[in-house]
């Protein structure tokens, strides 16, 4: 199953809460598409730590504003 999560624009702590609520979602396979306005560093040691794996790629809207899709996977 794919989760989608667009956070971009929220203010600080708040992507980060959200992003955390939604892992406890996912289950063995699954994948969270998290779409957040800069790339959220303290995540990736939390990630790591509870078994999960990641993909960041950076893209840009239609208005052109830059963002990063991070793909979570429960391993």
């Amino acid at each position: 199953m794919s989760l989608l999560l667009d956070v971009r624009g929220l203010p600080p702590c708040e992507p980060f809460e959200r992003t955390l609520s939604r892992l406890d979602e996912l289950a063995a396979g699954d994948v969270l598409e998290v779409l957040i306005h800069r790339e959220p560093f303290p995540l990736y040691d939390l990630l790591r730590e509870r078994g999960f794996t990641w993909q960041v790629s950076p893209e840009t809207d239609a208005d052109g504003r830059a963002y990063f899709r991070i793909g979570i996977t429960q391993s």
